[in-house]
């Protein structure tokens, strides 16, 4: 299938659920996303800060860009004046520095915090305690140029259903709870960025509102560019 028909045919799927698409454009030519953007899709997610800089300068200005890969504090800057939503904060210090930076070029940059809910070290984010402890810290409410506007979770990488369902449910939990018992003016709980392409269904139930697919929209990624 063509890149235009995957988005098409996602779209669909998603509609029920009510849950946005992001089409993760990692190592893909600008070429295909243009196929995309043909199709009205807006939302792209690049995981390295160099590729987003470079597709963001080239493509067309309405493109809403995602950071959705791991983030380095001295990376924040260059992304900083355009990137319409980072979804992987996964500390308290990067966070900072996204204010940082966000403060110097005169806007309010929306973030969505990581929660390390698989069983796999290799995934980043904050456990669910310290997470609560700095939402309700003066040093969170003090954080006047980013806007928290939900969470972000990576399931356990298996075969075991199951095991997914309860990671993502148990982030929905954490997302009802901080919405309806922390109050911050910097705080607002509406997005939850759960599901990749092979457990975006099961998010979906579980209620996510943004899925990140790729490789089924544009096919196997090359990393040896």
């Amino acid at each position: 299938m063509s890149v235009e028909n995957n988005i098409k045919k996602y779209r669909e799927i998603l509609k029920p659920f009510g849950a946005q698409l992001i089409a993760v454009s990692k190592t893909k030519p600008k070429e295909d996303l243009l196929q995309a953007y043909a199709t009205g899709q807006r939302a792209f997610g690049e995981n390295k800060v160099q590729e987003l800089t470079e597709k963001a300068e080239a493509l067309p200005k309405d493109i809403q860009w995602h950071m959705i890969g791991h983030l380095q504090r001295n990376k924040v800057k260059y992304i900083a004046p355009f990137v319409h939503l980072i979804h992987a904060v996964d500390s308290e210090r990067l966070l900072k520095e996204i204010n940082k930076q966000a403060e110097k070029n005169e806007r309010i940059i929306p973030c969505l915090l990581q929660v390390f809910i698989a069983k796999e070290e290799s995934k980043f984010g904050f456990s669910e305690e310290e997470l609560l402890d700095f939402l309700k810290s003066e040093a969170f409410q003090d954080l006047k140029h980013i806007k928290v506007v939900g969470l972000m979770g990576m399931a356990t990488n298996t075969d075991d259903m199951q095991r997914v369902k309860n990671e993502f449910t148990g982030l929905k939990t954490l997302f009802d709870q901080i919405k309806n018992e922390i109050h911050s003016e910097n705080l607002e709980m509406k997005e939850l960025s759960m599901g990749m392409t092979n457990d975006y269904q099961v998010a979906c139930q579980a209620g996510s509102t943004m899925v990140r697919i790729g490789s089924a929209i544009f096919g196997g990624r090359n990393y040896n560019q």
